[in-house]
């Protein structure tokens, strides 16, 4: 079995259990068929037609994955984001339970001698995919991230719960005009995320994704301390939709966005690979020897790794979602309650949909 599909009313999800990537994502609403995550266009081609070193992240990439590490396994030896999303998963559970269904899969490798579970929670009428990854044992520390990624036709409009910073790395993804493009000043940093240095001179506003801009981008968002959800929402203008994703700040207080629009000239890319933003929340710096040694993020109070040792797990939830949605502007904000989202306009007009209010577990303790 390669993929394991699950469904609720108004809603399915499957997971490519070769690499534990989200392959297929979609919502029922309001007579539509919403399908809010990116797919890359290479899959499906013969694996001899790819470069031979790609991981096998790569040649699979779509949807969703774990990230563990996030970016380059410098500590322990494995391919660009770790195993968890470059290897091959195991169903454990796969069940109705009241008013949903759930599925448990469990990593086959060790990551830094922890074992590694994915769970995901499909609620019937609720919008979202409910994800939970536990690492239980092991020894020293990990960073991790999602890498959920949606796409856009003809680009979109975004916005964030509350942020402290912005902050592009010192290099660009691709500095060699030979190979890609970047519009973004690196290093640079900025409070509004409206005003953001460009390489070029100037400023651009990062929550206007433009599909004319080429390029690859990368940024760090650094969420400011509301005691609420952390949370990204992307009105996609041609799908008229909403793209939704949450977390817990104390869990993941990073947002990473990877922007990706035909800026790679090479092998699979090679220009093709267009509309895409990555929202990664995370709770890691650039690389996992980064992220346990000393970095940027932890000057700034900010945790990079969990610390894993035997006898103990430490677990961090994920929600994704959409909605139909024809406004051009996204939300002015989003509010939990138990049983709903609110999904509040700039003007103030409000939206409620059925979600678990209580699954992020917004204010309790986390382990380090």
């Amino acid at each position: 079995m390669d993929t394991l599909t699950i469904g609720a009313k108004g809603i399915s999800v499957s997971l490519d259990l070769a690499v534990g990537h989200i392959s297929a994502m979609e919502v029922e609403a309001e007579g539509r068929l919403l399908k809010p995550l990116h797919r890359a266009p290479w899959i499906g081609t013969p694996r001899e037609s790819l470069p031979e070193t790609l991981p096998e992240g790569t040649v699979r990439l779509s949807g969703d994955f774990l990230c563990a590490p996030f970016s380059t396994s410098d500590v322990e030896t494995a391919p660009l984001h770790g195993w968890p999303g470059n290897s091959e998963w195991d169903v454990v559970e796969s069940a109705a339970i009241a008013g949903g269904w759930r599925a448990g899969f469990r990593l086959r490798r060790k990551v830094m001698g922890a074992t590694v579970d994915k769970v995901f929670t499909l609620r019937d009428g609720h919008s979202f995919l409910y994800q939970e990854h536990i690492f239980s044992g092991g020894s020293g520390a990990i960073s991790v991230a999602h890498h959920p990624m949606t796409v856009m036709q003809g680009g979109g409009r975004l916005a964030f719960s509350p942020k402290r910073v912005a902050v592009t790395p010192a290099t660009p993804l691709e500095p060699d005009p030979a190979r890609g493009r970047f519009m973004l000043a690196y290093p640079a940093r900025a409070r509004d995320l409206a005003q953001f240095p460009l390489a070029a001179g100037g400023t651009t506003d990062l929550t206007d994704y433009h599909t004319e801009d080429r390029r690859e981008d990368f940024i760090t968002l650094v969420e400011a301390d509301h005691g609420g959800p952390g949370w990204t929402a992307i009105a996609r203008r041609a799908e008229r939709d909403l793209v939704l994703v949450l977390k817990n700040p104390a869990e993941l207080p990073v947002t990473m966005l990877w922007f990706s629009n035909g800026g790679r000239d090479y092998a699979p890319w090679s220009g093709r690979h267009l509309g895409v933003l990555g929202i990664e929340d995370g709770r890691t710096a650039i690389g996992h020897a980064a992220s346990l040694g000393d970095n940027w993020l932890k000057h700034e109070g900010v945790a990079t790794a969990f610390a894993l040792a035997e006898g103990r797990s430490v677990s961090f939830r994920h929600v994704i979602g959409a909605v139909p949605f024809a406004d051009t502007e996204p939300p002015g904000s989003l509010e939990t309650a138990p049983d709903r989202l609110r999904v509040l306009a700039a003007g103030g007009a409000a939206r409620e949909l059925p979600f678990d209010g209580e699954f992020l577990r917004i204010g309790r303790s986390v382990p380090a």
